[in-house]
């Protein structure tokens, strides 16, 4: 008996399932450094003790984070080998080094972490402990940087030629620089760390409504909510660039994410609605031109519809669901983040009413979901294609029937991860409240 009949599709959820929960894990390991290095010197800037308890406490919160993610990036190296046999056959000495230098990246990032952990108020400048996160940034980002290389490549491959069915004259440093890479690596890192941003935002509004130390929190929340406002502009402008890459080079994953079945000019940008028998949205919200200028720039450019593509070549249509939940929450945010900061600067009183900063709690978990529904639609609108104009999904994936089961194993894995990321971290914070570590600070106590 098997969970689920085809293994190509069992091997796709497993995936889906692992990448899903990875990428929040992921995020928290690119975007937390420089927010825990931005607070350090803020704080050693101002000699604030706050600033700097916010860098310590997110420290090692952040060490529990980096253990659960070692995990499951191991799984996804795992899984790649096991549930796509035939693309690794193909692809594997091509993407074996990008694999090899995120691995390193990330241990690079490690050693410093550590090194930063145990070494707090060892050095007689506080500047040159501070100067141990930028090794602990930087591998963060070049961790993101070498797993995107491995995406873009699967989106846009280069640096081989192909003879007689196989792959030769491999050049891995060709294919790390792919035509998609550029706007690829900047959008999963401006998202990043807007994220994490809005995330120690959301924590700083949540206690900020169950009034625990109002004057820390304070400080948490305009840092993150200003960060937050920065890399939210910047992932709406890079955002712009993506299009406009898939305009040119992927136009059937934009078509299939707008809905814009035939190619024409003018074309409006399509939100949400239904699609009724006859391919016409009901219920959406139709954005004059606006299509045409995420396209190509131009209110009057011409975009390919989906009509122009086999239909067996064609992205499943619910990648424009995973657009528009992504571009909704990032528009959402920045309108959020603008307001605070407009509010700060002209005292407006509805920036530290209740309501308001509920708002702010709940972007803390919108922006991980605008996260995986950005990545949903990246890997979801790739489809049928595993390696973009060279192999399919059914052509790479495994033969086996234990695949479902093993969905299940992974699901139970995760469930216990998720959970126990959860508790260890509560159980941490609450045991040291900030009230607390605030005193051990100004006693000069460091155990």
């Amino acid at each position: 008996m098997t969970l689920f009949e085809d293994p190509a599709y069992a091997s796709r959820m497993l995936t889906l399932l692992t990448l899903s929960f990875h990428i929040i894990y992921a995020t928290i390991g690119v975007g937390v450094p420089l927010m825990i290095m931005i607070a350090q010197w803020i704080g050693i800037k101002n000699n604030d003790n706050h600033y700097l308890l916010m860098a310590r406490r997110w420290a090692k919160g952040f060490v529990v984070t980096v253990a659960v993610g070692v995990v499951t990036g191991t799984i996804i190296g795992l899984q790649l080998s096991l549930l796509w046999p035939s693309f690794m056959e193909l692809a594997g000495n091509i993407i074996a080094m990008p694999l090899f230098m995120e691995v390193f990246a990330f241990f690079f990032e490690a050693i410093f972490l550590g090194i930063y952990l145990y070494t707090w108020d060892r050095f007689d400048n506080p500047k040159k402990h501070l100067l141990l996160l930028i090794p602990v940034a930087v591998g963060g980002g070049m961790s993101a940087y070498f797993i995107t290389v491995v995406n873009s490549f699967m989106n846009s491959p280069a640096g081989f030629d192909i003879i007689g069915g196989d792959l030769v004259n491999a050049n891995p440093v060709l294919a790390m620089f792919t035509v998609s890479m550029p706007t690829k690596v900047a959008h999963v890192l401006s998202t990043a760390y807007m994220t994490i941003a809005f995330m120690f935002a959301a924590i700083a509004a949540f206690r900020l409504l169950q009034k625990k130390n109002q004057e820390y929190h304070k400080k948490s929340l305009h840092m993150a909510m200003k960060i937050g406002l920065i890399f939210a502009i910047a992932t709406a402008l890079i955002g712009d660039l993506s299009g406009k890459y898939l305009a040119e080079y992927q136009p059937e994953k934009l078509a299939a994410a707008e809905w814009h079945f035939e190619t024409s000019t003018e074309a409006p940008l399509v939100m949400w609605g239904v699609l009724d028998e006859n391919n016409e949205a009901n219920y959406a919200l139709h954005i004059p031109y606006a299509l045409s200028i995420l396209a190509h720039g131009f209110p009057s450019s011409e975009v390919t519809g989906l009509e122009e593509f086999p239909a067996e070549e064609q992205p499943p249509l619910v990648i424009h669901y995973f657009f528009d939940t992504m571009v909704t929450i990032g528009m959402f945010m920045i309108a959020l983040s603008l307001l605070y900061w407009f509010g700060m600067r002209r005292k407006w009183a509805f920036v530290e009413k209740s309501w308001y900063r509920w708002l702010i709690v709940a972007g803390g978990p919108l922006s991980f979901l605008a996260i995986e529904a950005g990545w949903w639609m990246a890997e979801v609108g790739r489809q049928p294609w595993i390696l973009r104009g060279l192999m399919t999904i059914e052509e790479a994936a495994t033969t086996s029937d234990y695949v479902g089961w093993m969905f299940v194993l992974f699901a139970v894995l995760y469930l216990i991860l998720g959970v126990g990321t959860v508790v260890v971290l509560t159980y941490m914070f609450r045991k040291n409240p900030v009230e607390k570590d605030l005193e051990r600070m100004q006693g000069g106590d460091e155990s």
